[in-house]
């Protein structure tokens, strides 16, 4: 495979937080110019065969993708997994045992935002879930904005449903180990994902990559929707620190809400190994 790919390798479609169906994803992916495609819905791959063969009608090469909520030093993070057996039944009954906290968190977001005076976020939220098992705080930031509380997105995040603001609700997700061996068990590559965006201390950060990779964590995003030119520079240093391939990709949810769209990202820094290379026998050709 070439260093120069235009790969995208994560975004979401309304089978988790995305507003679009893996059909749609494929056809703007291939549209906007991408060369090899992930979809990498939340704790949920029961979008994968409908987004492969949409690829192939595309004729656009596919890797199968996931992005697995983690709780590592009371953060959440999140780990993409790509190239995987989509069929394997332990990566499937782990994802699972992520989605079931997911409704009650739900409702405790929805008690919260009542007590400020914003009543129906429980179903509201769930107007935008394809599956009520994955509501997420994507979908309760879409009512806040659909209602005129907030203005945008941003605004939602800034004002609520944020640590020490309405409407936030802890959840305790996988084990970063057990994130890890369910990709490598079913044969893929697991990938920290927009490193630069959790709240950590330069010793956290270290110690998430160091015990990623002693999990047996492969890969890193450099290039992401969410990094600056600046912080492509810092994870691409980071990725050969600790020896690990890196990933791109744009995080794309919605034509209304990303900022970055399909395939519309930089390439990779050059001197790294493109994630890619390690899957090219897990590429699936049209």
């Amino acid at each position: 495979m070439p260093t120069y790919l235009n790969a995208d390798l994560h975004c979401h479609s309304v089978i988790s937080d995305g507003t679009l169906a893996p059909e749609a994803l494929a056809a703007r992916a291939r549209a906007n110019g991408v060369e090899l495609w992930a979809l990498t819905d939340h704790d949920e791959i029961a979008g994968q065969q409908r987004a492969a063969a949409a690829a192939r009608a595309e004729g656009l090469p596919y890797l199968t993708g996931v992005e697995i909520s983690v709780t590592f030093a009371k953060e959440t993070v999140h780990i993409v997994g790509l190239g995987f057996d989509a069929d394997n039944a332990a990566l499937d009954e782990g994802l699972a045992q992520v989605r079931g906290g997911r409704i009650p968190r739900a409702r405790e977001m929805a008690r919260q935002l009542e007590m400020v005076g914003i009543p129906g976020a429980y179903e509201g939220a769930l107007r935008y879930v394809g599956n009520p098992a994955l509501v997420s705080r994507t979908h309760f930031a879409r009512f806040l904005v659909e209602q005129k509380i907030c203005r945008d997105m941003g605004e939602v995040f800034r004002r609520y449903l944020t640590e020490g603001k309405p409407g936030y609700a802890p959840h305790y997700w996988a084990r970063l180990q057990d994130a890890v061996q369910w990709i490598n068990g079913a044969g893929g590559v697991a990938v920290i994902a927009h490193p630069a965006r959790y709240r950590f201390t330069a010793n956290e950060e270290y110690a998430l990559f160091s015990e990623f990779k002693a999990h047996g964590g492969q890969g890193v995003e450099v290039v992401t929707g969410s990094h600056t030119s600046a912080e492509y520079v810092t994870y691409a240093a980071m990725a050969q620190e600790f020896g690990l391939a890196a990933s791109r990709g744009s995080d794309f949810h919605s034509p209304q809400e990303s900022r970055t769209d399909l395939g519309a990202l930089p390439p990779l820094p050059g001197a790294l190994t493109p994630v890619w290379e390690l899957l090219a026998e897990r590429i699936q050709q049209p």
